[in-house]
């Protein structure tokens, strides 16, 4: 989990907003800041197609629960659970955001600590 993640600087913004409002636990905060800090940011429409970011179809293994799921990672106003449409601010959201098709993210999030794998990314249709 050492590598530097890439980011929209819109998502950036976000994050840094989320952050700024305690939003997230101290362990989490202290590891955003540290990502933030080394983050790439670039334009939408230079953003590698295999990043996780926002508007992206998203397929993952949950190590932890041992199953994969596909969600669409949309900004905290526009989540519809019933269509696997989740906040890029969630636990899953957060960890995944800026990583890339074949990454292993550990990351301590409220609800217990996550242990996911991207599989695929694909662009929404």
């Amino acid at each position: 989990m050492s590598q530097n993640i890439i980011l929209t600087t819109g998502t950036y913004d976000l994050i840094k907003d989320h952050i700024r409002r305690k939003k997230v636990t101290p362990q989490e905060e202290e590891l955003l800041l540290s990502q933030l800090k080394n983050a790439s940011q670039v334009l939408r429409k230079n953003l590698p197609e295999d990043i996780v970011s926002i508007n992206r179809r998203v397929t993952y293994k949950d190590h932890v629960k041992n199953e994969e799921k596909t969600i669409v990672l949309v900004g905290p106003d526009k989540v519809k659970v019933s269509k696997n449409k989740i906040s890029v601010l969630s636990d899953e959201g957060i960890a995944m955001i800026g990583y890339k098709e074949g990454d292993l993210i550990e990351w301590p999030a409220k609800k217990g600590n996550l242990k996911l794998e991207i599989l695929k990314v694909a662009e929404m249709a």
